[in-house]
């Protein structure tokens, strides 16, 4: 008895066209390394989030409001990339995100303005908790108050 075995192509392998779950992981990674390679460039006092390095990571973080036009240094909190969702608070606080307070930030260690597509080289989407030691000290500040 001679049977042909059929040879069929898995739908993930080479030569053959993606599906659409497939397409859409191969489009997110593009995205991801456009916004790398090309990255929003940040002005100081536009007030919007910022991309930062922490570690091996890119983390979003927020200027603190009047404070994001020094020429060197700003105060910045960094902030669960899902920020906007409800879920993102309750994660974020597990992740060590909303216990740092301000932090000082080199105006040279920001890559630019914060995109979605940072999402997938952050801690959270690791599944890490931030270290302890970010790269940036806390910014306390005083304030004098004089009465005439």
């Amino acid at each position: 008895m001679n049977r042909r075995l059929s040879r069929r192509r898995c739908a993930t392998a080479p030569g053959t066209v993606l599906g659409p779950e497939d397409r859409v992981v191969v489009d997110a990674f593009r995205a991801m390394l456009a916004a790398l390679r090309t990255p929003e460039p940040w002005t100081p006092g536009c007030g919007q989030d910022v991309a930062v390095r922490v570690g091996a990571y890119i983390e979003r973080a927020h200027p603190r409001p009047g404070d994001d036009h020094g020429p060197d240094l700003i105060a910045v909190a960094l902030v669960h990339p899902y920020t906007p969702h409800a879920a993102a608070y309750l994660h974020g606080r597990q992740l060590g995100y909303t216990n740092r307070g301000w932090l000082r930030c080199e105006t040279a260690g920001i890559l630019g303005l914060w995109q979605p597509a940072y999402t997938a080289l952050s801690h959270a989407a690791a599944g890490s908790e931030l270290p302890d030691d970010v790269g940036m000290a806390p910014a306390h500040y005083g304030v004098d108050i004089e009465v005439r």
